[in-house]
């Protein structure tokens, strides 16, 4: 099986298992996460490989992971994630791309990513739930990190921490790649 099988599968698999532990039908599930039932009911049926925004709105909406979504073991209490299970969810031809190197459920949903942006890339993100926060660290180049319409520079060597629960973008407006790692903290459904 392949790795996109693999996830396809997990991703089925967890959908489904994470909304009946919630109590959520697939319309409540759906008006929540802001994607449609057809949607869902293609995902629990691992019939489509659906996009990284799709899944971040139903991981915010379980108040869960994307790393929880797409997990295929239930690890130990120590879960080291090897280089090579290191999961792309996103990448331009150009070079950009977004890592998810591990996450967990701690007391809510906390990830931790490796961002690479290309002079003139950026990815924009829609708001999470209310409370999120997110941090990161510019390791290269020069992020541009715009939240509610204001744009903020910040260099290799800087971090940044901000409330996500609004729009936001990130975006390389330099000459030489930018290099980010981000962790996103999302609070518990209550």
């Amino acid at each position: 099986m392949s790795d996109l099988d693999l996830l396809t599968q997990s991703l089925a698999r967890n959908v489904k298992r994470w909304r009946t532990e919630r109590g959520f039908t697939l319309d409540a599930l759906a008006a929540r996460a802001g994607v449609s039932r057809g949607m869902l009911i293609q995902i629990e049926q691992a019939r489509t490989n659906p996009s990284i925004g799709t899944v971040v709105k139903i991981g915010d909406a379980l108040g869960i992971s994307i790393t929880t979504l797409l997990d295929y073991e239930q690890g130990p209490r120590v879960r080291i994630v090897p280089a090579e299970q290191v999961v792309r969810l996103w990448h331009t031809d150009a070079g950009s791309y977004s890592r998810l190197l591990a996450g967990t459920e701690a007391p809510g949903p906390l990830e931790m990513w490796d961002w690479r942006l290309m002079p003139g890339e950026g990815s924009g993100s829609d708001p999470h739930p209310a409370g999120t926060v997110e941090i990161a660290h510019v390791t290269a180049g020069e992020l541009t990190l715009t939240v509610e319409g204001a744009e903020y520079r910040v260099p290799a060597g800087a971090s940044v921490t901000f409330e996500a629960n609004t729009t936001h973008r990130y975006a390389n407006q330099g000459d030489v790649p930018a290099e980010m790692v981000l962790t996103v903290s999302v609070p518990p459904v209550h």
